[in-house]
């Protein structure tokens, strides 16, 4: 091990952002062609919504298996692999040729995923600690937040020229170049005297060791219930404003990303503040201040005040607290289990998409209304203030002031 120069430093950084915009560009491109899919595969809007189910239910699944794994044989070979599963997944998805074949794909692009997702996460770990986790996971969800903000546009200019199968087809092109990247330039990060092999038994061990923390698996149950709220608004809002507001393909790509934009200013004034306070604070008040918003929410979507205004605002309102919470809630859960990066990843990362596929069809269920979008939205983010002092309990938690990075890779 060495300590590494700052340009390559860098350069892991920024692969790190690739690998953790695979997910969101997997989840948000195709989200403009869902009532398209729907009419030319003659099925329910709600059944297409569920192959976004089935993406998240493979990106919680495939973090439950590959993140132990990668801490067991290192970071580079399992992700290696699912990024290569997730470009097969996508070349077939274009010619899929029915909803159920097109959902089974989808899962196993969730699956590939789901190692960028988990070994991204678990590489921040290996490598930073404390505020400094904080602070950069605050960097990754700028490119994070950059996917939502490129994907529906990119999936609406596609259907302008071709159908919804295109997007598959620059899926493909972007998992491909993610791919490259990281075999170039990402180094493995897990020494092989860090390594854990205690093979099937020695995972149960560590899970069974994470569900014995109560903090840690608070903070994990409220990082995914303020998630529910994010992926509420994302399998809900193509309907919501396509069809009850009348916005085409392209404006609705526009709204979306006016969201993004404020999940994105969030994630990096999150930066700022923690130069103030400590990860608790910060996602204590952004957590009380989405639930504020999220009840006014549901208050105009229900009454209709404000009209398509009433809903915007205090929806963007609410995916600004999920911007402060996301960085903050995930870098005090893992900055508890350093020695199973992975592993606790992997569960954190799996609660967050498991919670997130129920919230997606329960817009759904509930109509693909605004007024049902609203309810999911408050619930999430009601019940995590809920867990939040019930359970984690803010004044508990230590204040860590390990601001180093421990910046080395194996070689």
């Amino acid at each position: 091990m060495r300590q590494d120069p700052a340009g390559r430093r860098l350069g892991v950084v920024l692969v790190l952002g690739f690998l953790s915009a695979l997910g969101p560009l997997t989840i948000d491109m195709y989200l403009p062609s869902l009532p398209t899919i729907a009419t030319d595969l003659q099925t329910t809007e709600a059944a297409v919504q569920l192959t976004l189910t089935g993406t998240l239910l493979g990106l919680a699944l495939g973090q439950l298996l590959i993140g132990p794994l990668s801490d067991a044989i290192g970071r580079r070979t399992p992700l290696l692999a699912g990024v290569g599963v997730h470009v097969l997944a996508s070349v077939l998805c274009v010619i899929a040729p029915n909803l159920a074949v097109l959902g089974t794909l989808r899962v196993l692009q969730g699956l590939g995923a789901a190692a960028a997702a988990v070994v991204a996460m678990a590489i921040v770990r290996d490598l930073f600690s404390g505020f400094a986790a904080a602070k950069l996971l605050s960097r990754l969800m700028l490119v994070i937040g950059v996917a939502p903000i490129l994907a529906p546009t990119i999936g609406g200019t596609v259907l302008h020229w071709t159908s919804w199968r295109g997007v598959f087809v620059v899926l493909t092109v972007v998992a491909v170049a993610i791919l490259a990247a990281t075999a170039l330039f990402l180094p493995e990060t897990l020494p092989a005297d860090r390594r854990r092999s205690g093979g099937v038994t020695g995972t149960l061990r560590d899970y069974g060791m994470l569900f014995t923390d109560r903090t840690y698996v608070g903070l994990i149950v409220v990082a995914a219930l303020a998630f529910s709220a994010l992926f509420a608004y994302v399998s809900g809002s193509s309907f919501v404003f396509q069809q009850e507001f009348g916005m085409s393909e392209q404006q609705f790509a526009y709204v979306f990303a006016g969201g993004a934009v404020g999940l994105i200013g969030a994630t990096q004034l999150n930066v700022r503040l923690l130069r103030r306070w400590t990860p608790a604070q910060i996602l204590s008040s952004a957590l009380i201040s989405g639930a504020v918003f999220g009840v006014v929410l549901l208050v105009t979507a229900t009454t209709g005040f404000g009209g398509l205004a009433g809903i915007l605002v205090p929806l963007w309102l609410v995916l600004a607290t999920v911007g402060l919470a996301m960085p903050n809630a995930p870098a005090l859960a893992l900055s508890r289990h350093g020695e199973a990066a992975g592993t606790a990843a992997a569960l954190l990362g799996a609660v967050q998409f498991g919670v997130g596929a129920l919230a997606a069809p329960l817009v759904g269920v509930l109509g693909n209304s605004s007024t049902a979008m609203a309810i999911v939205v408050a619930g999430g983010m009601a019940g995590a203030v809920v867990v939040l002092w019930t359970v984690v309990r803010p004044s508990r938690l230590p204040v860590d002031a390990g601001d180093q990075p421990v910046m080395a890779v194996a070689h």
